[in-house]
């Protein structure tokens, strides 16, 4: 049974590389839309700078935060939103603008479809007529359901979770906790590495059954097989009781009133005095970076129905639904961290 273990290299920044393109369909997206001429006079509330927009409240988190953290406009969310003076390089008439420059960007296939996810506020793949999602939801066809589209994508995933689960096992607070549920485990790698680091664990890996199959051939080669078992489920039903809860890279995928849902099931699972832990990327507070978290909230908008969130936005959703979060995050690996909450 291998260990599961951490690269020496951190492999980071390749991440961020497959995810630099949301940079440049972003920033040409918010000209095109008339984001900066709808600050040329001033500051201009934030409910009615999106109003001007026409964008829904997802699609202008995922454009203002990325926009705040390239310092193009300021402003904490809620509050009256300005241009910056790199920003005015955007405006037209100045003897040094480029919007010309960067709108020669404008015809890009990624910029024209980004500008219709952000009007459209929904992912490409949860189109009627665009084809397979890539998250499950009952009367939704999605990727996950057939056979060699959920492999391709979970093995797609797996690379990431080799890499953080050995970090995540090293740092998650485990005591007392018999029985814990990896709620969309995908692979099960986070599940399996808890298991191999703490001896007295049972944990139940809960997805589709069709990525499952994917699971159980990782279980069978790194184990331990008797205290980790493969659940046939979805977000959407009920939940097996347990001590624990962990949610690795799941709720991003998800948009906030749909969180909610999701967090008042897990509530209901995990028994008084246990714990959920929210294993994910997080934004700052101000939502004005880190910027490669920012982009990477891109590619979730444009691939699922969520966002990456900030740490004081989940802090508000656990708290709405009876856990009380912790005032820490623990870091892991390509820019994740584990916040962990008690459930009342």
């Amino acid at each position: 049974m291998p260990p599961f273990t951490t690269p020496e290299l951190d492999p980071t920044p390749l991440f961020d590389m497959v995810r630099g393109n949301y940079m440049t369909e972003l920033l040409a997206s918010g000209l095109e839309l008339g984001l900066f001429d709808a600050l040329a006079g001033g500051p201009v509330p934030e409910d009615a700078l999106r109003g001007k927009l026409g964008l829904a409240p997802r699609p202008w988190a995922v454009l203002s935060t990325a926009m705040r953290a390239l310092r193009l406009i300021e402003g904490a969310p809620g509050l009256p939103q300005a241009i910056t003076p790199m920003g005015r390089f955007l405006l037209p008439g100045g003897s040094h603008e480029i919007r010309g420059y960067v709108g020669l960007t404008s015809a890009l296939p990624g910029v024209r479809a980004m500008i219709d996810l952000l009007r459209a506020d929904k992912p490409v793949s949860n189109r009627p007529d665009e084809g397979k999602a890539f998250i499950f939801r009952e009367g939704m066809e999605s990727a996950m359901e057939s056979g060699d589209s959920a492999r391709r994508l979970t093995m797609a995933l797996a690379g990431r979770a080799f890499i953080c689960a050995p970090v995540l096992a090293e740092v998650l607070p485990l005591d007392g906790i018999g029985h814990l549920v990896d709620l969309g485990g995908g692979t099960g790698v986070y599940g399996m590495a808890l298991a191999q680091r703490n001896p007295g664990l049972r944990v139940t890996n809960l997805d589709r059954p069709e990525v499952l199959k994917v699971a159980s051939g990782i279980l069978a080669e790194h184990g331990p097989a008797d205290r980790v078992a493969m659940v046939a489920g979805d977000l959407f039903g009920e939940y097996p009781s347990c001590d624990a809860v962990l949610l690795s890279n799941v709720l991003h995928d998800w948009n906030e009133e749909t969180c909610l849902d999701l967090l008042r099931r897990c509530h209901k699972a995990v028994r008084p005095g246990g714990r959920l832990f929210i294993h994910d990327v997080y934004l700052n507070d101000a939502l004005d970076g880190p910027l490669e978290v920012a982009l990477y909230s891109a590619a979730l908008f444009s691939l699922t129905e969520g966002r990456a969130y900030s740490a004081g936005e989940y802090r508000e959703m656990l708290s709405a639904t009876g856990f009380t979060p912790a005032r820490t995050i623990a870091p892991t690996r390509v820019h994740c961290g584990a916040l962990a909450a008690l459930r009342a």
